[in-house]
């Protein structure tokens, strides 16, 4: 994932703290340049197939309610641990400091009882799969049971929003297997200061003695050649860009498969409806800057590109009206940004030069900015800069949907029902109304699957 890394922007070391098997690591620190970390020991890092996980048996409701309480403990952040790891976070962190202080409020949000019975109960059908073995009628009458098996599981994350490492533990501890987390070099303090609040809630349980999280760098044939083999673990569970997946690939083999989470960029369609009033248009405009600026465009499911149905008139009102909205501050997004990049800029000035084909509102100083263009511009928009393309109706605008799109936002929502078995042919993964793309509730597939369901070792008893 792209933003700066502890690794070459902290100005002096810090101690990034590890968690084994469900305890801080009290180990002598090693130097490791921009920050000190305890040494690995990989023998530490795996459970033995000889037995099974500490949480193997634990019914579902005593592990919600161990989560449910975690969540209360996170939000109360009695015993400030969330508050060292957003001290920590600040300086390094590609975010801003007010939307990493937001993101940390909510981060208890991930472990509220509705939303994880909506994922038990949407991805799995029930408890009742999890806890034992759920009977199942075959077509010639015979009964055979199957079973959602606790996994061993290796989840490599990102660190571009701080709720990546909530959800993982969500689910990590839904599954009840055991888990080893990998820290993203972005983000090395949110996912232990999970782990540091369930282990105070609950000493010693089960569930917190299944995780451990702890860094390497990413690609370190010396760890990753070890750790990622079927003897100790069943799947890889990777969150990232290109390289990341690309280096995870070269470890899957029979018995060691692989769960990724790809990288992914999100549009937006905005109907010929937006223009009936000024009031309308408003409120397009508004819901499309808040899909654009979701953790300031760092998350996949941040809008860059936004088709509008019209004329170019048209699309230039509309670009006008969202370059002013990029600027508003959000739950997750600040009013400003980092600057726009040097390599950027110079595609961008080329373009203003080439009225009245391509016009462009807003500078480089990270509040925003807008091009139209009559074809999608072929660099990456990035830190609050979007991409708006006239179209002569929406359906012209699933053509630039592909595998790579995970998230389209739709104005007004009586045109999703329309477009949404064409998107879902053309690869894309969420339809959703404008303005609701950040976030996604829980129960719902991600990345065209169910993650709980994709996580579980599917056992049959025939």
């Amino acid at each position: 994932m792209s933003g700066t890394t502890l690794d070459d922007t902290a100005a002096a070391p810090v101690t990034v703290v590890h968690v084994i098997r469900g305890e801080t690591d009290q180990s002598t620190p090693v130097d490791l340049g921009r920050f000190t970390a305890p040494a690995l020991d990989l023998d530490r890092l795996v459970w033995p197939r000889s037995e099974p996980g500490p949480a193997f048996h634990v019914p579902v409701a005593e592990i919600v309610d161990l989560l449910v309480e975690t969540g209360e403990a996170l939000k109360a952040d009695r015993g400030g641990l969330l508050a060292e790891a957003l001290e920590r976070m600040v300086p390094v962190s590609p975010l801003p400091a007010e939307v990493l202080e937001r993101a940390y409020a909510v981060l208890w949000r991930s472990f509220q009882r509705p939303g994880l019975y909506a994922q038990i109960d949407h991805e799995l059908g029930g408890a009742d799969v999890l806890d034992g073995w759920r009977e199942v009628r075959l077509p010639d009458d015979r009964i055979a049971a199957t079973r959602a098996f606790p996994p061993r599981l290796v989840h490599i994350i990102a660190g571009n929003a701080p709720g990546v490492a909530a959800m993982s533990v969500v689910r990590g501890a839904l599954t009840k297997g055991v888990n080893l987390l990998k820290l993203p070099s972005n983000d090395l303090f949110t996912a232990t200061a999970i782990l540091r609040t369930m282990a105070a809630v609950a000493p010693g349980h089960p569930v917190v003695r299944s995780f451990s999280a702890v860094y390497w760098r990413g690609g370190d044939e010396a760890v990753e050649s070890v750790l990622f083999r079927p003897q100790f673990f069943d799947k890889l569970v990777a969150w990232g860009g290109e390289a990341t997946i690309r280096s995870a690939l070269k470890y899957v083999g029979p018995g060691f498969e692989l769960v990724s989470f790809d990288p992914k960029t999100s549009i937006s369609m905005i109907g010929r409806e937006a223009f009936a009033s000024e009031e309308s248009l408003a409120r397009a405009a508004d819901a499309g800057a808040a899909d654009a600026t979701f953790f300031n465009q760092q998350a996949c499911v941040a809008s860059r590109f936004q088709f509008v149905e019209g004329t170019w008139d048209d699309a230039d009102r509309y670009a006008a009206l969202l370059c002013e909205r990029l600027g508003v501050a959000r739950e997750f997004s600040s009013a400003g940004g980092p600057r726009v990049a040097a390599e950027l800029r110079e595609e961008i000035d080329v373009l203003r030069s080439m009225e009245p084909e391509y016009r462009v509102w807003g500078g480089y100083d990270g509040q925003g900015l807008v091009i139209r263009s009559p074809e999608p511009v072929d660099f990456h928009p990035d830190g609050k800069i979007v991409d708006v393309v006239p179209v002569a109706a929406l359906a012209e605008a699933v053509t630039h949907a592909g595998v790579a799109t995970q998230t389209v936002g739709v104005y007004p929502d009586t045109r999703k029902a329309e477009l949404r078995d064409a998107l879902a042919c053309a690869g894309v993964q969420r339809v959703v109304s404008l303005g609701r793309a950040g976030g996604m509730p829980p129960g719902l597939s991600h990345d065209g699957f169910y993650p709980l369901q994709r996580l579980m070792r599917w056992v049959n008893d025939e």
